[in-house]
């Protein structure tokens, strides 16, 4: 048996296909969040509350209260469902969170942090996940409102910008979520921190009454709050109110301001585990 070795083979080298280069970051990105929604597939009951939570608000405090606040259910929608809109959004945003912890402690954050991939695409690729089940979760309010008699007068333009200002400023809560996530990453610790901070937002707002009818205090806290903004600039898209370019630029300062903040610390966060 002959052991000559074989020369090399200069125009197969020449020819050959060259190595894939690593995952850039949008593909990267999307692979990400491909992941988290398939894992709604898998585990349905992660979509449970932005179906439960919209229609629950909605329809509740629409029957509850209409009649005694604005006189029928049918004026007291165009106060209701864009506050309830703003409120559904900012609550779901803590599962974002959740969802991040729960892969910190399984292990898998780190395997993922192990791929020649860019850093940021693990979390980007969660906020596109979050902005899909956003989109969701307005679409819930939005024709609920239609079919219990509710019409927009912003039109179809006023909905999308009314929805749009809404869903920014949910991913700049998500980044919030997802620093806590990586600096208490446990499921339970997470939700709760949200919970102390999103419960005090979303009642102690004008997503259901008018703040005049307040006292002082309260109405100072209601008047100042972001999420007040928020419902507000809503409001004024959707029903093609006056005076809402100020709540508009309230809401998108409130959004670049956590984002300026919790983008930075989340990507740092995410390079000091390892």
């Amino acid at each position: 048996m002959s052991t000559t070795a074989q020369p090399y083979r200069i125009d197969v080298l020449l020819t050959a296909p060259r190595p894939r280069r690593r995952a850039g970051a949008l593909t990267a990105s999307a692979t990400f969040a491909l992941r988290a929604l398939l894992k709604i597939k898998h585990d349905p009951k992660q979509l449970v509350d932005s179906i439960a939570i919209p229609i629950l608000f909605t329809v509740l405090f629409t029957y509850l209260f209409g009649g005694a606040v604005s006189g029928s259910t049918g004026d007291y929608l165009t106060l209701l469902l864009p506050g309830t809109l703003s409120m559904s959004i900012a609550i779901v945003t803590m599962y974002g969170g959740a969802r991040l912890a729960k892969d910190v402690t399984t292990g898998a954050f780190d395997r993922f942090r192990s791929l020649s991939v860019w850093r940021g695409a693990f979390v980007l690729g969660g906020l596109l996940s979050d902005a899909v089940r956003y989109l969701f979760a307005s679409a819930v309010v939005v024709l609920l409102g239609l079919v219990m008699g509710y019409r927009p007068a912003g039109g179809i333009t006023g909905v999308l910008a009314a929805v749009a200002l809404v869903v920014a400023f949910g991913l700049s809560l998500s980044l919030l979520w997802a620093a806590v996530a990586l600096l208490v990453p446990d499921q339970a610790v997470v939700i709760s921190i949200a919970n102390v901070v999103l419960m005090p937002l979303s009642f102690a707002s004008n997503v259901f009454v008018r703040p005049e009818t307040m006292p002082g205090w309260l109405r100072a806290f209601v008047e100042v709050n972001p999420l007040s903004h928020v419902a507000t600039a809503a409001r004024g898209l959707m029903n093609h109110a006056g005076g809402t370019g100020a709540a508009v630029t309230w809401s998108l300062v409130a959004t670049a301001a956590v984002t300026a903040v919790c983008a930075p610390l989340v990507l740092h966060l995410y390079g000091r585990r390892g």
